[in-house]
C-alpha cells in the first residue's frame, strides 16, 4: 500500500519550510544556497506527487524544468561565492552588501 497524496503534501511542506527557515535564519552564503536547493526539491517532490495522483505526465516536465534551473542556480551560486571568498576574508551575508570589485 503506497502513501497518500497527503502524505506526499505533508512530507513536501515539511522540507519547504526547513528550507525556508535555513534561508531566514543563517547568515552563511554557502547554507543559504543549500537552503534554496531543499525549496525547490520540495517543490519537484511536490510537483512529481500531484502528476502521479491526477495521471498526467506535466508535473515530471515541470520537474525537469525546476532541476535544470536548480542546476544552473547552483553553478552560478558557487562561482559567485568563490569570487567573494577570493576578493573578501569571509563570505558572512550581513558583511557582504555590494558585488563592486
Amino acid at each position: 500500500m503506497s502513501p497518500g497524496i497527503g502524505s506526499w503534501i505533508l512530507l513536501s511542506a515539511g522540507i519547504f519550510c526547513i528550507g525556508l527557515l535555513g534561508v531566514m535564519v543563517r547568515r552563511s552564503v554557502l547554507v543559504i544556497l543549500l537552503s534554496l536547493e531543499l525549496m525547490l526539491n520540495s517543490a519537484n517532490l511536490l510537483l512529481i506527487a500531484m502528476s502521479r495522483y491526477v495521471g498526467g505526465n506535466d508535473g515530471q516536465v515541470f520537474a525537469l524544468v525546476i532541476m535544470g534551473i536548480a542546476a544552473t542556480e547552483v553553478v552560478v551560486g558557487l562561482g559567485l561565492i568563490v569570487a567573494l571568498a577570493r576578493s573578501h576574508a569571509s563570505v558572512d551575508v550581513d558583511q557582504l552588501r555590494e558585488l563592486r570589485g
